[in-house]
């Protein structure tokens, strides 16, 4: 970054440089697609880690809980109205939904620290019928995610986190199948 005095390089967004790290062919520090167009980054849930606490409502006041979810492959979608890759992918997540749902999958979407009248004006725009579970301060999205929107948080039947999605992830093509599938399966018996 030469010829950036001290003040250009603090006005430099974090998206700037993470798609200039990109362009650049580096990696960000081994956090982000080394191509300029990738949308997103898959990430193993690390080793050892439990899954923090899951207990919220959605929109109409039911209560969802991880532990109640027990044997289904659970895909848990953190996102913003104001976020546009968010929007760009709540499509194909309804579409994910309706294709495995009769394979025990359950797609829920965790709105980050948005009013019921925010999410309602955005539902007018964009209509979705996925559960919206609300994280109104925001502790949620921080205990599971970096919070980097969207982030997709994959569980298998188990309620083990697998991976982690960092970005808008196309949910009806190949590589979202070849990350869903796995969760679907049934475990094996002694």
């Amino acid at each position: 970054m030469q010829g950036m005095t001290s003040d250009a390089l603090r006005r430099t967004t974090r998206r700037g440089f993470l798609a200039g790290a990109a362009a650049a062919g580096t990696a960000a520090a081994g956090l982000w697609p080394l191509s300029a167009n990738a949308g997103y980054v898959v990430k193993p849930w690390p080793e050892g880690k439990p899954p923090p606490a899951l207990g919220l409502a959605d929109l109409d006041g039911k209560r969802w809980e991880l532990s109640s979810l027990a044997g289904h492959a659970v895909v848990l979608n953190f996102w913003a109205s104001w976020c546009e890759p968010c929007r760009a992918e709540m499509p194909s997540l309804e579409l994910l939904a309706t294709r495995y749902e009769s394979d025990g999958l359950t797609v829920l979407s965790v709105n980050y620290k948005e009013s019921l009248p925010t999410i309602q004006r955005f539902l007018e725009a964009l209509p979705f019928s996925l559960p919206i579970l609300l994280d109104r301060d925001g502790a949620t999205a921080t205990a599971w995610t970096p919070r980097v929107f969207p982030t997709t948080v994959l569980i298998d039947r188990a309620g083990v986190p697998r991976q982690s999605v960092l970005g808008e992830l196309e949910w009806n093509g190949a590589a979202a199948r070849a990350l869903i599938e796995p969760l679907l399966a049934k475990s094996k018996t002694a």
